[in-house]
């Protein structure tokens, strides 16, 4: 469902457009600003008011899950703020709180809300995908509700991303590359790429994502200059971007490919970097085996290998993940729970006539399968919103959870059991189940949905389950000062939220 819109467009676009992709980009903007830094004054009406302690300014918003039309208080009086004036109020804002300077950042901001307008104006050209995964997948015109600049693409022109975009509902093949025999590096099982296309004696084939190629152009041109690598033309049938970008899904294959990206999107640029390649088969291998112990109809989307260029190991990597044939329950449909939470045609969560049921059915899950994968075999999933997949019955009732990216699990003991339950809980409760809850009771406002979450976490016989249904808060991650300070993207932060699940809240 889109936010309201605000008007403050950028020169060359469509008033409408403009307007739409302002209120849109604010969104997430105002949610990291008023979770990390701003502090509660008062409630006016359905609006709240915060003061900003670097400078001392009172900002007013509309709603709460999804905050809108920011105001700030001048001499008494609430004047409008735009999207740039709002970038431009949190660039001052952080200054004076940290005491740091960032260029950066506020340049991903602009870059973020010009993407969400050059997106809401190709789909407005496009013809939305019959399939409602697929629409699940492709429906994050907001994205990640707690980061400054969930859409920014690094700054380039928007003719070079935009043929790749999940949110433009993208398609397109493959580039085949042959890559030859004695610089090929791979571990476990990458047989499903050579079933891709053929490559000519004294080769392997490498598919690689358009994009990344155009990127990593120059790194690679000496490698086509000497044979090393070769062009074998393109894929027969199409993939398709997930909401992560760089994974794609390819249908007639059922499998799913993730490439290295040479761009900032969120946090991160998104290569593949070796020290995770070299660790995914370990880690990817004790999910798997935790997961073939559940008691359950959960299942684990394996990636099961990597192949790449010794010369380019990180920018021509390719990792091979599982489709959902054998995964996945007949019958069923799988959506992404991010796009429960974005909204789009189609949705389960729309055809949820009696939330409790509807919610209870969620909850049995997603998170029995975290739990156990933590409590009885040390490993932390990176069950958020992105991860996870729940399939759906012909009455849109939730059957079965299935999660993926290897990439972002902890194994204990690499990490002290207390970083990996606050990682845990954060990624599941704060960024998951907290945004699912809301999306569900905005449909339906006479829902609480904290009592059925409490008995089903209360089930699970965890030492660290009391104190967090009795914590006066959980941990938010912050993604809008990890950027500003320049943090590793993987340097979770956290700040204390008010926690839903204690009783009384």
């Amino acid at each position: 469902m889109p936010p309201p819109a605000d008007d403050d467009s950028a020169p060359g676009d469509d008033p409408a457009t403009g307007a739409l992709a302002d209120a849109y980009a604010a969104v997430p903007l105002l949610n990291c600003l008023l979770r990390e830094v701003a502090r509660p004054v008062r409630r006016e009406g359905d609006r709240r008011v915060h003061r900003l302690p670097g400078t001392g300014r009172l900002l007013r918003v509309r709603g709460t899950r999804r905050p809108a039309e920011p105001e700030i208080e001048v001499t008494g009086t609430w004047h409008r703020v735009g999207h740039t004036e709002l970038v431009k109020l949190v660039a001052e804002e952080l200054r004076r709180h940290t005491g740091l300077s960032n260029h950066e950042l506020p340049a991903e901001m602009l870059d973020s809300r010009d993407a969400v307008a050059a997106l809401l104006s190709a789909r407005a050209r496009a013809v939305p995908p019959d399939d409602t995964y697929r629409r699940s997948e492709q429906a994050l015109l907001t994205g990640h509700t707690h980061h400054p600049a969930p859409k920014a693409r690094g700054g380039g022109p928007t003719a070079r991303w935009l043929p790749y975009a999940p949110e433009a509902y993208a398609r397109f093949p493959l580039v085949l590359l042959g890559l030859r025999e004695d610089t090929v590096v791979e571990e476990g099982d990458t047989s499903a790429l050579d079933g891709l296309g053929t490559a000519p004696p004294g080769y392997r084939l490498l598919p690689a994502h358009p994009w990344q190629l155009e990127l990593a152009a120059q790194e690679l041109a000496a490698a086509f200059a000497d044979g090393r690598l070769i062009r074998l033309g393109t894929t027969a049938s199409d993939a398709w971007p997930t909401a992560a970008i760089r994974t794609l899904y390819t249908p007639e294959r059922d499998l799913f490919l993730k490439f290295s990206l040479d761009v900032r999107i969120t946090n991160d640029i998104r290569r593949l970097w070796r020290h995770d390649l070299l660790a995914v088969r370990r880690t990817d291998a004790a999910v798997r085996a935790a997961f073939e112990r559940f008691d359950g109809p959960s299942a684990w989307l394996s990636d099961r290998g990597y192949r790449t260029a010794g010369f380019a190991f990180e920018a021509l990597a390719v990792l091979v993940r599982d489709g959902f044939t054998g995964r996945l329950l007949p019958g069923t449909v799988p959506v992404l729970a991010a796009g429960l939470v974005e909204g789009f045609d189609g949705s389960p969560l729309d055809r949820a006539a009696d939330p409790a049921l509807w919610w209870a059915a969620y909850l049995a899950q997603v998170v029995p399968p975290a739990l156990t994968a933590f409590a009885e075999h040390g490993v932390v999933i990176e069950a958020h919103l992105q991860n996870t997949l729940v399939a759906v019955d012909a009455d849109g009732l939730p059957v079965q959870a299935l999660y993926r990216d290897a990439e972002g699990v902890k194994l204990l003991p690499d990490v002290t059991r207390q970083a990996g339950w606050e990682r845990l809980v954060y990624c599941l409760v704060v960024n998951h189940l907290i945004e699912i809850a809301g999306a569900l009771t905005e449909r339906h406002p006479e829902f609480d949905p904290w009592p059925a979450a409490r008995r089903e976490l209360a089930r699970h016989g965890l030492p660290e389950i009391p104190a967090l249904l009795t914590s006066p808060t959980l941990p938010a991650k912050t993604n809008l000062l990890l950027r500003w300070t320049g943090a590793d993207g993987a340097d979770a932060r956290y700040r204390p939220l008010p926690n839903p699940l204690r009783q009384g809240t």
